[in-house]
């Protein structure tokens, strides 16, 4: 066979190969059908959400109580994308002051449901209550004697017939061209079990506080935590004493690095008495009153300035900086002294526009 030949005979191998026939084009939607499909989605499942606010399931009270109740974990199990809303439930449940675990299905009938305990009690998602691999978990789950709560959108299932309460949100029709790919129905999981984690935390009074033990990592955290976690700490901060002048403080500090503008005062007592900013001292400068550089500091500085008591959250600190217009918060302890200082830099970004 020539050289030609050959290649043709390839190129006709390429051809007929199902992997590298052209692909059926796709039909095109105009920026208006695509926008106007997006609304259709969310109006869809907005409009169930409603009539769901409307018809809370009769057992719901009773499956809060339960939960509020229970001595171990919530566990809770589901599959596919009803497994991944069981995922979310269960981290909000561990998050506001409820044990929790995620249970997979497929990976309980291989020796993790040695994990349930007859303490515990067990949360199940499953739109259609015939999920296979939920369905082979309630065996085990009865002879444990563990409540059970069905999450569902159908009353006449073997999961509902199995299970010790049922929260059903009623038959829907999930969203999109198919009306195939879970959509609405896990939007229902989802609101419906948001809801039982925050009934529940509300009934066990969990507070900011308790929150913010759950959360100190992050953005989120940093906001929660107390004053003295995010406070620049007194030994880097600038301290003098009322006797002291104006120019024999900033002569001490000169050459040093320094992480901020403002000068914490204390009087003989030990207390706060005052605060003087570089703000203060370009006041000073512009009214030509270079006298008062010699002159004790307690005679220029800000009296009984806004402080904030250690133990107050960082929300706190930044309403107060905010509100007042601050750059420069002292933080102060029982006593009245000074232990650091918040700067505006430090929180600048949890401030609102």
């Amino acid at each position: 066979m020539n050289r030609s030949a050959s290649s043709a005979l390839s190129q006709a191998k390429k051809n007929n190969d199902p992997s590298r026939r052209a692909v059926s084009p796709k039909v095109a939607l105009s920026e208006f059908e695509q926008v106007q499909m997006a609304r259709d989605v969310i109006a869809g499942q907005a409009k169930e959400l409603q009539r769901l606010s409307k018809n809370i399931p009769a057992d719901f009270q009773d499956v809060c109580e339960t939960v509020f109740r229970c001595r171990g974990s919530v566990i809770v199990t589901g599959m596919g994308k009803a497994g991944w809303i069981g995922q979310k439930i269960s981290a909000s449940f561990a998050s506001t002051g409820t044990s929790s675990h995620f249970l997979h299905p497929a990976e309980a009938i291989h020796g993790d449901l040695g994990r349930v305990s007859r303490k515990d009690m067990v949360l199940v998602f499953s739109n259609s209550g015939e999920t296979e691999e939920v369905l082979h978990l309630l065996p085990t789950f009865g002879k444990l004697q563990v409540p059970v709560v069905a999450i569902t959108g159908k009353t006449t299932s073997t999961l509902a017939d199995h299970s010790t309460f049922v929260l059903d949100y009623g038959r829907v029709t999930e969203a999109g061209h198919l009306g195939l790919a879970p959509s609405t129905s896990t939007t229902m999981m989802l609101a419906m079990g948001d809801a039982l984690v925050l009934v529940v935390s509300r009934m066990k009074q969990f507070t900011a506080n308790d929150f913010a033990r759950f959360h100190p990592g992050g953005a989120l955290g940093k906001k929660l935590s107390a004053v003295e976690e995010i406070m620049r700490p007194l030994e880097v901060c600038r301290v003098a004493q009322e006797s002291e002048t104006v120019r024999d403080v900033y002569l001490r500090f000169n050459g040093q690095t320094r992480r901020t503008g403002a000068i914490l005062v204390i009087g003989s007592e030990g207390k706060l008495s005052g605060i003087f900013t570089d703000s203060d001292l370009a006041r000073l400068l512009e009214r030509k009153k270079e006298n008062q550089f010699d002159r004790p500091i307690r005679d220029a500085m800000t009296r009984t300035p806004v402080t904030i008591s250690c133990g107050e959250r960082t929300t706190t600190a930044v309403e107060t900086l905010a509100c007042r217009n601050l750059s420069e918060l002292p933080v102060i302890d029982r006593q009245g002294a000074p232990i650091g200082l918040i700067d505006i830099t430090d929180v600048i970004s949890f401030i609102p526009s």
